[in-house]
């Protein structure tokens, strides 16, 4: 056993993680490698937003195959142990079986200041282990890896296979250069590519290799990646049913449970796979559940850190579409198999494509979606700080305004509000329907998400309501608000009133606590003649 070879630290950390009363099997990943193992397709890169269990599943693999424990009794009590058909799956002659070579390439030396000194570290390291594995082959350390390997394999017969979990980590190294990133591809070419003591190789990262291997580097990978490929897609994410098992082991497990499954589903689903299946984060809700409270788990670095670092890049041509994608609405993009590095990207389609592969937009059927509240937050921090988007930002601000004067039944502030937004001149606001005159609405709202769980197009009593406003507070107000385009806000009051809209709280709050607060109809009107917005707020009994 050493620090690369055969290592011991995978099937520890994958054993820690099926302890966790929180664990879903997803060992049955398995049963798609072992096909591949020594054949033509023998090269497998899967890549997925951070925080979609990549590096449990790179764990899991790794603690099968490899030596270093005898991991029967762990994999034993797993889906692996059994067949599809529930007949016994003869899974034995890889269990443990198998030289593996385990590299995590966002793991650095200490003081590392460049490139030469990130991969000598590794390629030193493996050669080292191989040197005290096989002592009568001679081994020279300085020697080339691939060299090394190829010497082994010629003596002995014996071959390796390789887990490489976030394969693109250098690409977000401060001191990684150009020619540090040719350097790196050559490597991964020289030690894996053609290479007979290959077996397998399991790669897993965010950035997908299409883009960065412009040559035949890499080529021998096949890409599975969230957007276009539908297999592999059910092993990355929690899905409906396996939410719904954990949501009920929570509610054993929890003293006073604080989580309701409905809220599950709005802060933490939304992210679509290519097979169209709706996935959930799953860090995102083990934490909730471990904590026993709803929030935004989002945890980054780089350029994971700022929404507006893509954004900048081209402010004009996405700021309108930022108005529609806050609303809830889809905005139609051409996404590509790739993402360019942040300060590479150069249109409106590379940055929807860059956010999709770090998980910031959900994709489907040609439109990009902002996926749920977790990432709507940090949509909302952008609006709310950047100066640089323009009327978008500053209608966001107003927000605060906005929610204000709805509470205190101040119409005039309303429409007064509603007027200045539309004289931003933003093609947005043309009106040719609700969904643009819905769209501003909900930024100029965009606060209200601080204390409210604001839900769009909301099934309610008989029909759909415009927007419902939750209050997460008991003291707050609950507000139902309906728009009409050439109509009056009158007649927008008395549409909550006939369809029974109320009836919301009344009922399916009431699952979770018997709502006994106010109730606010809102009513806002534009009319495309006249160009004037109308408002009014009333109090339901």
């Amino acid at each position: 056993m050493g620090v690369y070879l055969n290592n011991r630290n995978s099937y520890e950390d994958y054993f820690e993680m099926v302890l966790d009363p929180y664990f879903v099997d997803k060992s049955e990943l398995i049963k798609e490698l072992i096909p591949s193992i020594g054949r033509k397709s023998k090269y497998i890169c899967i890549t997925r937003p951070r925080r979609f269990g990549k590096s449990v599943m790179a764990n899991m693999v790794a603690a099968f195959f490899g030596k270093a424990v005898d991991s029967s009794d762990l994999f034993q009590r797993l889906k692996i142990a059994k067949s599809i058909n529930g007949e016994d799956f003869d899974y034995h002659k890889h269990l443990n079986r198998h030289n593996v070579i385990y590299i995590d390439f966002s793991e650095v030396p200490r003081n590392c200041s460049d490139y030469r000194h990130y991969i000598d570290r590794i390629q030193d390291g493996i050669n080292q282990d191989l040197a005290e594995a096989y002592p009568d082959i001679g081994i020279q350390t300085g020697d080339a890896v691939w060299d090394v390997m190829t010497c082994i394999f010629q003596k002995t017969g014996e071959k390796f296979i390789f887990v490489m979990d976030e394969w693109d980590a250098v690409f977000h190294m401060s001191y990684i250069t150009e020619s540090s990133l040719k350097e790196y591809l050559l490597f991964l070419k020289s030690l894996l590519k053609g290479k007979v003591y290959v077996e397998l190789a399991y790669m897993t990262g965010v950035l997908p290799i299409a883009k960065y291997s412009s040559g035949s580097e890499l080529n021998m990978f096949v890409e599975y990646n969230m957007m276009t490929a539908e297999r592999f897609s059910e092993y990355f994410g929690f899905t409906n049913s396996e939410v719904d098992e954990l949501f009920s082991i929570y509610q054993k497990r929890t003293l006073i449970p604080q989580i309701s499954r409905e809220d599950l589903t709005n802060w933490y689903d939304g992210y679509c796979t290519a097979a169209g299946n709706r996935i959930f984060n799953p860090r995102s809700i083990v934490c909730a559940f471990t904590d026993n409270q709803l929030r935004s788990y989002w945890t980054s670095s780089g350029p994971y850190d700022e929404l507006f670092f893509y954004i900048q890049n081209n402010v004009e041509e996405v700021r309108d579409d930022l108005v529609l994608l806050v609303a809830g609405e889809g905005v139609k993009a051409e996404i590509q198999d790739y993402a360019a590095v942040s300060m590479h990207l150069k249109s409106r389609d590379e940055i929807y494509s860059a956010m999709v592969v770090y998980g910031l937009l959900t994709y489907n059927n040609g439109k990009v979606y902002i996926p749920n509240r977790e990432i709507m937050e940090q949509f909302r921090r952008i609006l709310l700080t950047k100066d640089s988007l323009g009327y978008v930002y500053r209608l966001a601000r107003e927000s605060e305004k906005m929610m204000a004067a709805t509470l205190d039944g101040n119409t005039a502030a309303m429409a007064e509000i509603l007027q200045y937004v539309h004289n931003t001149e933003s093609p947005i606001l043309a009106y040719n329907s609700e969904v643009e005159l819905s769209a501003v609405v909900n930024l100029v709202y965009l606060s209200a998400r601080d204390e409210y769980r604001v839900e769009r197009e909301d099934k309610a009593g008989r029909g759909y309501v415009d927007f419902i406003f939750y209050p997460e507070r008991k003291d707050a107000a609950a507000i139902i608000l309906e728009l009409k385009v050439d109509g009056t806000p009158e007649e927008a009051v008395q549409q909550i009133k006939d369809r029974e809209y109320d009836l919301r709280f009344r009922g399916k709050l009431g699952e979770k606590q018997k709502y006994k607060g106010s109730i606010l109809a809102v009513g806002i009107s534009y009319d495309r003649e006249t160009k004037e917005h109308s408002c009014i707020v009333e109090e339901l009994n």
